[in-house]
């Protein structure tokens, strides 16, 4: 069995964040989806796991990181190529996200991402699959 990973994100409105990736192109889970949860699938063994805050909680004696002043990570997920970061980016954009920095163009890797409606950072990378200069 291949390992999969599910990222726990607290959300603070469910239905507005699902509607939000729904405009990315992702779907959802509906077995494991209820009122205060859902499943997003973002590929073959990737997910994430959005949570309303206060059943987020419920997981952790910590508090919740303030997105707004505070960066928990950045969620970095790769593409097929240029083309396709930049119509997840702008796709985000129209649904109501913010892009914190500009495009970054290294040559062999170009990278975009956006701050969803919660404050989480995306970041959409395509590396070519030569990789760096060598020299």
């Amino acid at each position: 069995m291949s390992t999969q990973i599910f990222v726990n994100l607290p959300v603070k409105d469910l239905d507005r964040s699902v509607k939000f990736f729904t405009a990315l192109g992702y779907t959802f889970n509906p077995q494991f989806t209820d009122e205060n949860a859902t499943c997003m699938i973002i590929g073959e063994n990737i997910f994430a796991m959005l949570l309303v805050g206060r059943y987020f909680k419920t997981f952790t004696g910590k508090a919740l990181c303030d997105t707004q002043k505070n960066a928990e990570a950045i969620i970095a997920l790769s593409a097929d190529n240029r083309a396709q970061v930049d119509e997840i980016v702008g796709k985000a954009v129209a649904a109501g996200a913010a892009t914190p920095r500009p495009v970054q163009d290294l040559g062999f890797m170009y990278q975009h991402g956006f701050e969803d409606l919660d404050g989480h950072l995306w970041e959409y990378f395509y590396m070519d699959p030569k990789g760096p200069p060598q020299g």
